[in-house]
């Protein structure tokens, strides 16, 4: 795949997919802007060669065409203030008024396209509505790596409209390196710690990580399936009653490729999903009646750090409780202080998007890890083996 350091954007219009899918606040202002600070690299590079840059982007799910509160007009303050200059807006990412704007854009301007999805033909993938996207660019950047893995309009079907002038942009090309570092023959001995609510989202990738980990640490709800399935009494935590032969078989396969598979041996237990319920700590597998397991306990935060102390590769993917709550933070919060300090001391370490990714900012860890990933999904599925179509479009020339 070709990069945008081959390019030399002078004189070109260059039309860069990002992932601007940024919290907005009920007032409208952003709340995390990680993603938009990722993509600036990528057109401080098109503006520094000479060429102009059209944003576009999806903001949210939008349900029947335009929503205020899914506007991408929100962002335009923060991305002036970036740049030190005035972003144009288009009030629509095609039509005549988008055209004409992209037409007269001159070099070293920003241009910022109204939210894609405000047209159902975005997510369908429709040819005609990404044939109208490419009309408005000399050359096609994709630097959206967390909208890899649909087949939309804007980051797979466009490609083809651009047969020799598309690339990928810092964002796509640092996620896609930083994942393959630990697909590949990562230093051992190599950790994955997968938390979060459900087995069901992660059976995938804990299969692929068995034949690649020395250790998987298991945390957040879906370890509940895992104490059920392990015969023990979970109480009313959440569980998936359809998963516990999958959790069982996982847990043998995990033994019989050496895998060293850990489940928390004790939780933070409360009578209702509440941070002001009542409190206590209890072994994962005797938990009472009426009582859910909402964080990992003390025990296994000692048993985890240890682990992640001793490991050369870090992969986190999911939080080990209800981090979101400040009495159920504390098993997240040692992961990371662990996942930091072995970074500290030499470790690579990988976290995966998501909800891990917002943990770690939540705690201002984020630049002591070795890379924080943007796209939660598309990782995840990148990781599985999946073929994403928003990589195979820039690697395909045969239209």
């Amino acid at each position: 795949m070709r990069t945008i350091d081959q390019y030399n954007f002078a004189g070109k219009k260059a039309l860069v997919r990002v992932d601007f899918n940024v919290p907005l606040d009920s007032e409208y202002n952003i709340t995390d802007d990680t993603r938009i600070r990722a993509a600036v690299p990528t057109i401080n590079k098109i503006l520094n060669d000479g060429g102009a840059v059209i944003l576009m982007s999806h903001l949210g799910r939008p349900k029947n065409g335009p929503e205020e509160k899914f506007s991408l007009r929100h962002l335009v303050p923060r991305l002036e203030q970036e740049f030190k200059t005035r972003v144009l807006f288009a009030p629509d990412c095609v039509g005549p008024e988008a055209a004409q704007l992209a037409q007269e854009l001159q070099p070293g301007e920003i241009l910022l396209l109204e939210n894609l999805r405000f047209h159902k033909a975005e997510e369908k993938g429709d040819p005609d509505f990404a044939k109208e996207l490419a009309s408005l660019g000399d050359v096609y950047v994709n630097d959206a790596f967390g909208t890899a893995h649909r087949e939309h309009a804007s980051t797979a079907v466009i490609a083809r409209y651009f047969p020799t002038d598309k690339m990928m942009g810092y964002v796509m090309q640092a996620e896609l390196e930083n994942a393959r570092r630990v697909l590949g023959n990562a230093e051992r001995p190599y950790t994955a710690i997968m938390g979060g609510a459900k087995i069901s989202d992660k059976i995938l990738i804990i299969e692929k990580l068995l034949d690649r980990v020395d250790n998987l640490l298991i945390g957040g709800g879906m370890s509940f399936t895992f104490v059920k399935a392990d015969g023990g009494q979970i109480g009313s935590s959440l569980v998936e009653e359809d998963k516990l032969d999958l959790a069982n078989r996982l847990i043998k396969m995990a033994k019989d490729k050496g895998v060293n598979i850990m489940i928390p041996v004790d939780s933070v237990i409360a009578d209702a999903f509440s941070n002001d319920a009542n409190i206590d700590t209890k072994l994962s597998h005797h938990i009472p009646q009426n009582w859910m397991g909402l964080d990992i306990g003390p025990d296994a935060r000692e048993q985890y750090a240890a682990v992640i102390a001793n490991s050369k590769t870090i992969l986190w993917n999911g939080p080990m409780g209800v981090f979101e709550m400040s009495n159920f933070s504390v098993g997240t919060e040692a992961v990371a202080d662990a996942v930091v300090a072995a970074t500290a001391n030499g470790a690579y370490s990988l976290i995966g998007g998501g909800d891990s990714a917002a943990a770690v900012n939540k705690f201002g860890y984020a630049d002591r890890v070795s890379y924080v990933s943007t796209g939660g999904g598309a990782l995840l599925e990148y990781m599985e083996g999946k073929t994403l179509p928003g990589v195979a479009a820039l690697e395909r020339n045969d239209y």
